[in-house]
C-alpha cells in the first residue's frame, strides 16, 4: 500500500523536477528522497521520471501525477469539511490569483461580512491554477488570462479595454487613441513573462510583426504605475486602474486595437466540494460591481 508521505514527496519531486532542491523544500536528505522516489517506482512497476541528463516527469508520471492530486486533494477537503462541520460556521477559504490589487473591494468586504473566517491568499500563476484547483491546493482562482485545465467551472467577473499609461510630459499624453505600429520604438515598463499584461503586450505586437522594447521588467505590479510616472517608460494598464485611486501621475491613452483587452474570470473545479467559506467567497467575488467598487445584486 502506497504511503501518503510518499506520495506528497512524489509531488513535490514532480513539481520540481529536481531532487535537490525538492529534498530541500521537503526538509530530508537527498538520498532518502531518492530511495523514496525509487521505492515507489518499485512499487508501482514502471519509471514515473526520465533521468537522462536533467530529471523530467515522464509520461506514466504525468499520468499518476494527476490521480495523486486529485486523491491528496480529496483527503484534505475530507479534513476542511470534518473542521468546518464541528466549528460552528467558521472555517478557511484558500483564494489564488496572479495579483490582488484588483481584488481589495471584494475582499474587504468579504471580511468585513465574515470576521471568523480565515482568508488564505495564494500568488500563483495562471498556468499552475488548474492543478492547485485539482489538487485542491486553493479553493478559488482569479485569472486575467484562460486557464487551460479539464473539469473546471468559471464565471466571468470583468471584461475590459487596456490602455498605454504614459507621463504627464509624455509626447503622446495628449493623444486620444494610438496604434500598435506607432509604438515600436517606445521603452516599455512591463510584468514578468507568463503575466497577463505581459502576454497582451506580446500578442499585440506579434499580430503587427513587432517585438516590444523592454527596458524594465517587475514583479510588483504595484511598482508599474509609479516606473511609468518616473518616466522609465511606457505600460499597458487595464480601465480598472484608471478608475482607481492611483497617486501616480499619469496619462490614460487607448490603443487602437480590438485585442488590447483583458477578461477577469473566477474559476473552481467542478468536481470538488466547496466549504461554506469558500462558497460565501464566490458569492461576494461574483457579485462585486467592478465599476461602482460596491457589492451588486448576484447575477444568475
Amino acid at each position: 500500500m502506497l504511503e501518503l508521505n510518499t506520495l506528497r514527496q512524489f509531488l513535490v519531486v514532480a513539481r520540481l523536477e529536481h531532487l535537490s532542491r525538492a529534498a530541500e523544500e521537503l526538509r530530508v536528505a537527498q538520498p532518502s528522497l531518492s530511495r523514496t522516489i525509487a521505492r515507489l517506482e518499485s512499487e508501482l512497476g514502471t519509471p514515473l521520471f526520465d533521468r537522462s541528463g536533467r530529471l523530467r516527469l515522464n509520461e506514466t508520471g504525468r499520468l499518476f501525477r494527476g490521480y495523486v492530486e486529485r486523491s491528496l486533494g480529496e483527503l484534505d477537503a475530507g479534513q476542511r469539511a470534518v473542521a468546518e462541520a464541528t466549528s460552528a460556521g467558521a472555517g478557511t477559504v484558500r483564494l489564488a490569483s496572479e495579483t490582488f490589487l484588483t481584488l481589495t473591494g471584494p475582499l474587504a468586504a468579504y471580511k468585513r461580512a465574515h470576521p471568523s473566517i480565515e482568508v488564505e491568499l495564494v500568488w500563483m500563476p495562471a498556468e499552475d491554477m488548474g492543478r492547485g484547483l485539482r489538487a485542491q491546493d486553493v479553493d478559488l482562482c482569479v485569472a486575467s488570462q484562460p486557464i487551460r485545465a479539464e473539469g473546471l467551472e468559471s464565471v466571468q467577473l470583468l471584461d475590459e479595454a487596456v490602455g498605454l499609461a504614459v507621463p504627464l510630459d509624455h509626447p503622446l499624453a495628449g493623444r486620444t487613441s494610438v496604434s500598435v505600429g506607432e509604438l515600436a520604438d517606445q521603452p516599455f515598463v512591463s510584468a514578468r513573462k507568463g503575466h497577463w499584461q505581459r502576454r497582451v503586450l506580446e500578442r499585440l505586437f506579434t499580430a503587427n510583426d513587432l517585438t516590444p522594447k523592454i527596458v524594465c521588467e517587475v514583479d510588483e505590479l504595484g511598482a508599474i504605475a509609479e516606473l511609468i510616472s518616473a518616466g522609465l517608460g511606457v505600460g499597458l494598464v487595464p480601465g480598472i486602474a484608471r478608475r482607481g485611486a492611483t497617486q501616480a501621475p499619469l496619462t490614460w491613452v487607448t490603443v487602437d486595437h480590438p485585442e488590447c483587452r483583458r477578461t477577469v474570470t473566477l474559476f473552481w473545479s467542478a468536481d470538488s466540494h466547496l466549504s461554506t467559506a469558500a462558497r460565501l467567497m464566490r458569492t461576494t467575488i461574483d457579485s462585486w460591481n467592478w465599476i461602482t467598487g460596491e457589492p451588486q445584486e448576484r447575477r444568475g
